[in-house]
């Protein structure tokens, strides 16, 4: 029997252990997001990952003692979820940690005052485990506690001694485990502490931080000692509330009874249901707060998890029968159910729903298609008595389909197969190979890096003028021309300049570099492009026009400012697309990139979805709203800390100096930024957008112009709509009336057309069925004939039709004009007979010279000899024949 204390809500567990240690001097420390400041972990996994810094020493908190609830993913284990009673990707974890201060008889004492005074867990289900050679654990456990000795368990160090990896603080620790009966265990003689059954359970963790493990793995004791302690809020509720695991705790019960509903079947009557119901209700859970926190479905790190876990609860979902898009109603149901709890949950619910919606409505076509070729493969493969899929299948599955390995691995699993990993992975090489040679690689030559390090060394960086100036006098400090530095260059040649200082922007950002000109009485160089091959060196690349060139030289530097005008223009309206699309879309509508050019700009954010025409009309609105209000734009250096602290966007990936620029427009919008922009938004005139598009999962594109670039757009567009009032002989005003009884009045034909078409086909049916050569067998007919004539478009149709007319049969059908066209159309009901149409129609059109291929119930070859043509339907015929009579073995 399961102990039970009492009827605790979850809420209550949490707000007793937290007011606990608040009372014992600890600081309540609110959670930190599942995207961890730790970049050696893609997810917060542990309550500690938030005080790694002041366990590490790297920062010194202004508390020594602390508390928090936890929210934690992991996914190591994600394959166990829903198999056993306590794996679970998403949970609360309840802690509490030292710095420096008390150390394991305080947390010791602690632990087993909450446990058995405040909560009253009787004794006899509790076990202590220790690491076999932490005598001063024992002692605590023992002697200051009072545990008995047959109570308290030495494990090694593989159980119970804690370390953050190679090097780095490290310590015992020590597992308070609750024992749940005979009745969760494995029923092993052996069963005992350790085992990975459901009988014992390991409640609350106590790491003990007392050493420091150097390079040589050697161990020395830290000045101060720490403890960084967990328990799981789930595990704990389950104990308390008398549940066989955390399933039936009030945290995940109401997602489950959720579900339940949803699919229609109940909890409890099959252990397969039972499993995807706790798997979906889980994986909600995890979905909800990752997205909540800022993690979009994506192929990469994060994303990928989150991506990962939204297709398993699609994939049982799909188990359990349910067909309609069901996820945004479990995201309602969390949001409900831990929007207390989590206050943004409830305002960020409208995003996570729209996020879980565009995913699941994606991936469902993917595990259509999937489910099917992997389904038919594995009956292929116990029909062969083969259990092992082969790498071919599972890269098809996975390049073309888009079907997961992980999902494919499950399933195969599932259902007693194992992969051929070595040769998917043998196949995913070659392809990558193929796409780095197809790949054009940009960047510099070594020797192009050794001769920009020469220059840098031996003039130092560029200062850069161009925020102010269009146009100054320098000097000529270096020229470089094929990859070689030279004292000077010619009329004709193409050549490298480096200056004393410049007006002209170097490629970066996002933003193109400068053109223009380097002149002097006795040179012209047409400079063609600005680059920054190494960080503070700017580089001229042009054309010597006229005369020619050497070190030392005055030149005027002149950029050409119409096109940096038209530059200026576009970088600013960014900045304004990225304001206005947090606008509209919410602020997790962030930049992913942009490219600004004098003829057109490209901006890239994060959103789920297409924007519609209102949001895309409203947003665009926006941006012209501001440039007609003709606000300031301001520039200046700061501190990175302070444009921080004033809430300045900075690019997710990017690394800023200690002093940046920021870009401000108005009070409106504030970003670090390097490039040059307008004065006035006043001055960009109109900015106009010419696409929105995807371009990769959860990422979009805006593509716009602004200024002259606008204007001529609009003009174009007015030319335009003058020749369709030309050619519709009608004026502006009556355009689309006009054009939608013109529409109509096509429709109208085409409807005509396709109903004689349809007559025809029904003239050629009756042909064919007159001229065919039919066989009839026990089981089924067989149909070939001839029928030239009938175009490719409707052969398809054709086949169907006729199958109709011998049901159950095979049909097929040879049309002869420049070549021989095939089609081959099996009644689903005989497939399992192994007649297969893509095979019957490959054995034709190996006859005629060629190939085919198609779906095993209808496939389409041909070939070029046409002389073959009733030679390849006799193949057909007999194959066909020889296979119903089962001769075809």
């Amino acid at each position: 029997m399961i102990w039970r204390k009492e009827d605790l809500r979850s809420k209550e567990i949490k707000e007793k252990f937290l007011s606990f240690f608040q009372e014992r001097g600890h600081r309540l420390v609110e959670s930190s997001s599942l995207i961890p400041d730790d970049p050696t972990l893609l997810l917060t996994n542990a309550g500690m990952v938030q005080f790694k810094p002041y366990f590490l020493g790297e920062l010194q908190p202004d508390f020594t003692r602390a508390t928090s609830s936890q929210k934690c993913v992991r996914t190591t284990d994600i394959d166990k979820v829903g198999h056993t009673a306590r794996h679970l990707t998403f949970f609360e974890m309840l802690g509490n940690f030292s710095f420096g201060d008390y150390y394991k008889e305080e947390a010791a004492l602690w632990a087993w005052e909450f446990l058995v005074e405040t909560l009253g867990l009787p004794l006899e289900h509790l076990y202590f485990s220790i690491y076999e050679e932490d005598e001063e654990a024992f002692q605590v456990w023992r002697d200051r506690v009072g545990v008995p000795e047959e109570r308290i368990v030495r494990l090694g160090m593989e159980d119970n001694f804690w370390d953050m990896g190679v090097t780095g603080p490290c310590g015992p620790c020590s597992e308070i485990i609750y024992d749940q009966g005979p009745e969760y265990g494995c029923g092993r003689e052996e069963c005992q502490i350790g085992c990975d059954c459901d009988r014992y359970l390991e409640l609350w963790n106590l790491v003990f931080m007392q050493y420091h493990r150097d390079e040589k793995g050697e161990l020395h004791p830290l000045p101060k000692k720490n403890i960084d302690t967990g328990m799981g809020l789930e595990r704990l509720a389950a104990v308390l509330q008398g549940c066989p695991s955390n399933f039936e705790t009030d945290l995940i019960k109401p997602l489950i009874e959720g579900m339940e509903e949803l699919a229609g079947i109940p909890y409890g009557h099959s252990d397969k249901r039972d499993t995807s119901l706790k798997i979906i209700a889980d994986h909600s859970r995890a979905m909800a707060f990752l997205i909540n926190d800022g993690i979009l479905p994506s192929n990469e790190e994060r994303g990928y998890i989150l991506r990962r876990i939204i297709r398993r609860a699609v994939r049982h979902g799909r188990l359990l029968g349910v067909e309609e898009i069901f996820l945004p109603r479990m995201m309602e149901l969390v949001i409900e159910l831990m929007g207390e709890d989590y206050p943004d949950l409830r305002k960020n619910h409208a995003f996570i729903k729209s996020i879980v919606r565009s995913e699941e409505e994606r991936f469902s076509q993917t595990l259509r298609a999937g489910l099917a070729y992997l389904e038919e493969s594995l009956r292929d493969l116990e029909t062969k008595g083969e259990r092992s899929l082969s790498g071919e299948a599972v890269f098809h599955l996975h390049d073309t389909l888009g079907f997961p390995l992980e999902l494919t691995r499950e399933i195969a699993l599932e259902q007693g197969f194992a992969l051929d990993e070595q040769g998917f992975a043998v196949l995913m090489e070659e392809q990558r190979e193929r796409a780095r040679r197809a790949r054009v690689e940009e960047g510099y030559s070594v020797v192009e890096k050794e001769v920009y390090l020469e220059v840098l060394e031996n003039y130092g960086e560029t200062p850069f003028d161009g925020y102010s100036l269009d146009e100054l006098k320098t000097r000529v400090v270096a020229l470089v021309e094929k990859d070689r530095v030279a004292a000077s260059a010619s009329e004709g040649e193409e050549v490298e300049v480096f200056l004393e200082r410049t007006p002209f922007y170097a490629e970066m950002g996002g933003q193109v570099g400068d053109r223009g000109w380097l002149l002097s009485d006795k040179v012209e160089v047409l400079v063609e492009d600005t680059k920054s091959p190494l960080k503070g060196l700017v580089v001229h690349r042009g054309k010597i026009k006229k005369g020619n060139i050497e070190v030392g030289d005055e030149v005027i530097a002149r950029v050409d400012s119409r096109r940096r005008d038209s530059i200026r223009r576009n970088h600013t309206a960014t900045h304004l697309i990225h304001w206005a699309l947090r606008q509209v879309l919410g602020e997790h509508a962030k930049q992913a990139g942009s490219l600004v050019e004098d003829a057109r700009l490209r901006f890239d954010f994060t959103h789920f979805a297409p924007m519609t025409p209102e949001e895309l009309k409203e947003t665009e609105a926006k941006v012209n709203q501001l440039i007609m209000a003709d606000l300031p734009v301001r520039a200046y250096v700061t501190t990175y800390e302070y444009a921080r602290s004033i809430d300045a966007i900075a690019l997710f990936g990017e690394k800023y100096e200690e002093h940046v620029r920021v870009v401000e427009v108005d009070e409106i919008s504030r970003e670090l930024c390097g490039g040059t922009h307008v004065g006035r938004t006043g001055e960009i005139g109109l900015c106009l957008f010419t696409s929105e598009s995807g371009i990769g999962s959860n990422l979009r594109r805006i593509e716009a112009v602004t200024g002259e670039y606008a204007y001529k757009r609009v003009s174009g567009y007015r030319e335009l709509l003058d020749e369709i009032s030309r050619l519709t002989k009608t004026d502006e005003a009556r355009i689309l009336p006009r054009l939608e009884k013109m529409i109509q009045q096509l429709k109208a034909f085409e409807d005509e057309l396709e109903k004689r078409s349809k007559l025809s086909l029904g003239e050629a049916l009756e042909q064919l069925m007159a001229k065919a050569e039919v066989w009839s067998g026990d089981q089924a007919k067989v149909l070939t004939a001839r029928k030239d004539g009938v175009p490719s478009v409707q052969l398809r149709d054709l086949a169907e039709r006729t199958l109709g007319h011998i049901e159950p049969g095979v049909v097929a059908i040879a049309v002869a004009g420049e070549k021989v066209e095939l089609v081959v159309a099996v009644s689903k009901s005989l497939l399992p007979l192994g007649l297969n149409a893509v095979e019957l129609v490959r054995e034709g059109a190996r006859v005629l010279g060629g190939g085919g291929g198609g779906r095993p119930d209808m496939a389409v070859g041909g070939g070029s000899r046409l002389e073959s043509v009733d030679q390849a339907l006799r193949v057909i015929r007999e194959k066909a024949i020889s296979i119903i009579e089962g001769k075809d073995a």
